[in-house]
């Protein structure tokens, strides 16, 4: 005689939460590194002390295609120049980018896309600025951590006093 086993019935699948913020690839957008008064410079920084500038923007927008995938590219945009008793000794330019997925409520996206894509994407773009520097016959120029949160939230001060630059775009 067999023995017949009821099978529980089955279950409906719970549904997997969506992750908040997926990383789909990071690049290099554009890079530019000018010496423009090398090799004379080099001698220079031997008896002077340089006078290093570093500007950081951060830009962010929606791509277009299909609705539904939330994806946002975020541009860290570096600007840096050493000079030397007023003449210059480097000058370098940075964009680099990476593309996001972004599975977050509407009222934390700016913060998302301008505080936390920025930070994930800064060690890397830090290395290349150090990097690049260095390749240049430079000492390499080692950025600080940035406080994007200060920033953002700088911005955010500007834009309710009225004085916005513009520096962030998210359509």
């Amino acid at each position: 005689m067999t023995k017949k086993t009821e099978s529980a019935p089955e279950q409906p699948q719970q549904e997997q939460p969506q992750q908040p913020l997926i990383i789909n690839g990071q690049y290099i957008k554009d890079l530019s590194f000018e010496s423009p008064n090398s090799p004379g410079i080099l001698s220079d920084l031997q008896n002077a002390q340089p006078d290093v500038s570093v500007n950081v923007d951060v830009n962010a927008s929606k791509l277009e295609g299909d609705e539904n995938l939330n994806l946002y590219e975020v541009v860290l945009d570096i600007k840096a120049e050493l000079k030397v008793d007023g003449k210059v000794g480097f000058i370098l330019e940075l964009q680099y980018a990476g593309v996001f997925t972004l599975n977050v409520p509407a009222e934390h996206l700016s913060a998302v896309l301008l505080i936390e894509c920025p930070r994930l994407l800064f060690p890397y773009a830090r290395n290349l600025v150090s990097d690049a520097t260095r390749d240049g016959g430079f000492v390499p120029l080692f950025l600080q951590p940035i406080d994007f949160a200060g920033m953002y939230q700088a911005n955010m001060q500007q834009k309710e006093a009225g004085e916005t630059k513009g520096d962030e775009t998210i359509n």
